[in-house]
């Protein structure tokens, strides 16, 4: 049984101007996604500014929003680390808090090789009964899950379900769901290229545009899996001049800001990370002025 179909928020950690996490507008968040039909909250994720939270704010952050749903949808909790330790101490910290599944990145920055992938996903897996989906994000981590490695951990670890794919290459992730014959949940990493994947046995998305328009994200799968192919490929290419403005700089950046314009109080990004330059939150404002949802 798939941990959800159709649209996954990858949703923001809302920030106070003194960069603590704004629970208040998260509470509020929650609601707005239940309310527009969201039909998973991923907590934690890259778009939720993962790797500048504390483990203590990490796991708080789960434990939070397993809360504030009280199972009306399911939490997934991002757990990926580029430390295997780390990864299998936050993904058994999230499971005690309740959530319902782990998303697991890719281990950035150390670049293993796929046998390293392979080892390292296995352990996460077999130290919790979570159900696992693997992220595949290249462009972010520098390492990538060939479909192959993809095949092996989905025939060979029973709670590796799924796969979220970011990478944007259409023919590499057409070969992972034929070697996975079946076997594997696929979700768009990529809010441009949903249909695209759907059309080749995806189920759903993990979205950035789902943090401002929830409804219109959920229905775009929606009419994809009811069969109303043509309506669902038109929406995916209404959103595509939103979807350039809202990665104009890096993600979460400019998503963040389109929430504090919607009066949704998502809050400045952390450092690393800074306001969105003028000329480009000018796109933005275009964009969102000219979208229809």
């Amino acid at each position: 049984m798939a941990i959800f179909k159709g649209s996954g928020v990858a949703i923001v950690t809302p920030m106070n101007e003194d960069f603590s996490i704004n629970f208040d507008s998260f509470d509020e968040l929650i609601e707005f996604h239940i309310a527009g039909k969201t039909d998973a909250i991923i907590v934690c994720g890259t778009t939720g500014e993962a790797p500048t939270l504390t483990i203590e704010e990490h796991l708080e952050a789960i434990r939070f929003v397993v809360e504030r749903v009280r199972g009306r949808i399911p939490v997934v909790a991002g757990t990926g680390s580029n430390c295997t330790a780390s990864a299998i101490a936050t993904s058994q910290g999230a499971q005690e808090r309740g959530a319902d599944a782990a998303l697991v990145v890719t281990p950035y920055y150390n670049k293993a090789t796929q046998n390293g992938l392979i080892a390292h996903f296995t352990a996460i897996a077999n130290s919790v009964k979570l159900p696992q989906i693997l992220y595949n994000v290249p462009g972010r981590t520098g390492v990538s899950l060939a479909p192959q490695t993809i095949a092996t951990l989905v025939k060979n670890v029973d709670n590796i379900v799924a796969l979220k794919e970011a990478s944007g290459n259409v023919g590499e992730t057409a070969m992972t769901m034929h070697l996975c014959d079946g076997k594997l949940d696929l979700y768009s990493g990529n809010d441009d290229i949903i249909v695209p994947l759907l059309s080749i046995g995806g189920i759903g998305v993990i979205s950035v545009l789902g943090n401002m328009a929830p409804t219109f994200v959920h229905d775009m799968v929606y009419s994809y899996l009811e069969g109303k192919v043509e309506k669902a490929t038109q929406m995916q290419l209404d959103c595509m001049p939103l979807f350039k403005a809202l990665f104009n700089e890096v993600n979460p950046i400019p998503i963040k800001e389109a929430l504090n314009i919607m009066g949704k109080k998502a809050g400045p990004p952390r450092m690393p990370l800074s306001v969105l330059e003028p000329k480009h939150k000018e796109m933005l404002l275009q964009a969102m002025r000219d979208f229809k949802y």
